[in-house]
């Protein structure tokens, strides 16, 4: 059984060169976002969660917007179905009640939805369109 990944929380300047090539070959090469879309000004202002494997390759992220919501959630396709994305998904969760939010918030694309559900997460509103691709916003409340 592989190790476990190591999951580091880093601000932008650490996290760019570590998260980019990945976030790009996920959303751009394989769900066809427009790169102009991917990178936005929020990175800067956020907190990434970085997954490494015990060889110290980059297999997933996520980051925490300064506002509670968490986004930009990926994971090398060698690596799904290993829970990693739990893992990234938990620590931006425990960074947040770090950080005294009440609750998080995502949009969770169509394909994922489940996901959240098994982490605690409850859809709100209706089914929108970002970046072509159908999406939920959910919550999930912290314990204070």
């Amino acid at each position: 059984m592989p190790l476990a990944p190591t999951i580091r929380i880093l601000d932008w300047t650490e996290a760019a060169p570590l998260v980019m090539p990945l976030r790009e070959q996920v959303f751009v090469v394989e769900q066809g976002v427009p790169a102009a879309l991917e990178r936005d000004a929020n990175d800067p202002l956020c907190r990434h969660a970085v997954a490494a494997s015990a060889d110290g390759c980059v297999i997933g992220t996520g980051r925490l917007l300064p506002d509670g919501h968490i986004g930009r959630m990926a994971v090398a396709a060698q690596s799904r179905d290993r829970g990693i994305g739990g893992l990234i998904l938990e620590a931006l969760v425990e960074e947040a009640a770090r950080r005294g939010f009440a609750e998080v918030a995502l949009n969770a694309q169509i394909a994922a939805v489940d996901f959240y559900l098994r982490h605690g997460f409850a859809p709100e509103g209706d089914i929108f369109i970002e970046a072509g691709i159908e999406h939920q916003t959910m919550r999930r409340r912290l314990v204070s």
